[in-house]
């Protein structure tokens, strides 16, 4: 299995029937048996989907809409993204079908916003870093834990073909995994593991994507 060495850039990719749907330029916090832990931070460097651009810029709902379509049809573009406004990490633990993000507000004391739990296919390691796919369900988590609530369903994707049956029996066991570690506080969770407090190195160069991130091998 591939590995990675602190502040090497690893790039997470959501690829969809052997295409790029998305690319993210991470840097590497800590490789271990128990999960990849990614930061990022204003300036890392995304591909992302055309209509996720328009509807960042413009604010118009109706982009936002038209990705699933795009994506069930394989009929999608990407352009260049530079993230903004708060820095995150990821937990990637092997072999789940959900990573643990935690975000960050870069304009004050750098305080822990929300925890972000997201659902998705297991992951495999890449030269680059690692390949899965985003299974349209996510979980928004309070700093504290005292309180979460789930954003956006499976049942579209579902219509559409993004989403197999066995994705989704996967995912309700999954919901039940993290829902588990988030009322044990264990895992990312834990106060011992000290995320609520992690900051990005202002030292850290802002991670690039490597020439032939589209090349799905």
């Amino acid at each position: 299995m591939q590995e990675f060495q602190p502040d090497e850039t690893a790039v997470r990719r959501d690829v969809f029937r052997r295409k790029v749907w998305s690319a993210h330029a991470l840097r590497v916090v800590e490789d271990t048996p128990e999960a990849l832990v990614l930061g990022c931070g204003p300036g890392a460097e995304l591909a992302v989907t055309t209509s996720w651009i328009e509807w960042l810029r413009t604010g118009d709902a109706s982009a936002r809409r038209r990705a699933l379509p795009s994506l069930a049809d394989g009929n999608w573009q990407l352009g260049q993204w530079t993230w903004r406004d708060t820095a995150h990490l990821q937990w990637v633990p092997p072999d789940t079908w959900f990573s643990v993000n935690a975000f960050y507000d870069v304009t004050g004391d750098h305080h822990l916003t929300h925890w972000y739990v997201n659902f998705q296919r297991p992951t495999r390691r890449t030269p680059i870093g690692f390949d899965t796919f985003d299974l349209l369900l996510d979980l928004v988590v309070a700093p504290d834990l005292s309180r979460w609530e789930w954003k956006d369903e499976d049942d579209h994707g579902r219509r559409l073909g993004v989403v197999s049956e066995g994705e989704h029996r996967a995912v309700a066991a999954a919901r039940e995994e993290a829902l588990a570690l988030i009322r044990a506080g264990g895992g990312p969770f834990a106060v011992d593991r000290g995320l609520p407090n992690w900051r990005s190195d202002p030292h850290w160069p802002a991670p690039a994507l490597p020439a032939g991130v589209l090349t799905v091998g």
